[in-house]
């Protein structure tokens, strides 16, 4: 297919998108049955994680928790229990740890079988301020918020690719759309998790395994004392989010193959106002000859395309 026909197909393909997705402001995605899916839960000890594994289990799968907090997966499994999971499973595992992930990962094989739905959601937080964070605490951030995304999807990826069967599941958070004052290490591992995300996602499609589905989620802040002394200037355009709706919403967002979630709503205008005061910079810029911009399009005779930023 040559670039106009491909650049015709995009364009019909966008128009599409936005039509279907108008539509389903009205008419409700249909839910896809998870009943007999392995489920596995990172972070799943205490907040959102523990919320999800409750959401999960009454509908079906079998659920898989880690966390390094053994008496809160204890805790969480006993809750999905009560909340109709029939069958819940609970490792020790150190995200951090690129080889204790590929243990526990293995064990979880042996004993439970092919994880079909990862739900990556451990994550930290220094809140220090980038000059005032020691460099230890700093590397902890990326090995947690980022690196062990790379080694749970090495783990259980392929499973997935061999039935062309599974959803991943990344959350991320609003400060991987928008840098945050005071959270400079955190916002770039947000920011790599969401472009992470994507890039396998794009890699997904690309090589025909459209049975895979990505679900990335950037919630501005939750109410789980992660954020501790956090506060927001406008509660009603952004507020403090209640961690079961956010819990919720994920499930939702699972259920119904939805691929970005924001939350609240608004960010999704927030995001949209972002890149449209960027592509004025890069304008004022390219007028103004301050900066040397050029984009580049790199094609392999495949879609997408690859685009760089020099």
């Amino acid at each position: 297919m040559n670039f106009f026909l491909e650049t015709i197909q995009v364009f019909l393909l966008s128009i599409w998108y936005n039509v279907e997705s108008f539509i389903h402001l009205f008419v409700p995605k249909k839910k896809k049955n998870i009943a007999g899916e392995v489920v596995l839960i990172t972070g799943a000890g205490s907040g959102i994680g523990r919320l999800m594994a409750q959401e999960f289990a009454a509908l079906g799968p079998v659920l898989v928790l880690w966390d390094i907090n053994q008496e809160g997966m204890k805790e969480t499994a006993r809750l999905a229990k009560n909340s109709g999971a029939s069958r819940v499973h609970y490792y020790l595992c150190d995200c951090s740890d690129k080889n204790e992930v590929y243990r526990v990962a293995d064990q979880v094989k042996r004993e439970v079988g092919d994880v079909s739905i990862l739900v990556n959601n451990a994550g930290i937080v220094t809140g220090k301020k980038f000059m005032d964070a020691p460099d230890s605490l700093i590397e902890k951030t990326m090995e947690v918020n980022i690196m062990a995304h790379f080694w749970t999807y090495k783990a259980f990826l392929p499973a997935m690719l061999a039935n062309n069967h599974g959803h991943l599941v990344s959350i991320a958070s609003s400060a991987g759309l928008i840098g945050v004052n005071g959270l400079a290490d955190y916002c770039a591992s947000k920011f790599a998790a969401v472009g992470f995300a994507e890039s396998v996602g794009l890699e997904l499609l690309a090589s025909g395994k459209d049975g895979i589905k990505t679900t990335i989620v950037c919630p501005y802040f939750i109410n789980t004392g992660m954020f501790d002394g956090c506060q927001t200037k406008w509660p009603r355009l952004m507020p403090i989010l209640k961690p079961d709706f956010v819990a919720k919403k994920i499930i939702n967002a699972v259920l119904t193959d939805q691929v970005y979630v924001l939350l609240p709503k608004s960010m999704y205008f927030i995001a949209a106002l972002k890149k449209m005061a960027l592509m004025s910079l890069v304008n004022q810029s390219l007028l103004l000859g301050k900066h040397r911009i050029v984009f580049v399009v790199f094609y392999s005779g495949k879609w997408p395309p690859s685009l760089a930023l020099t």
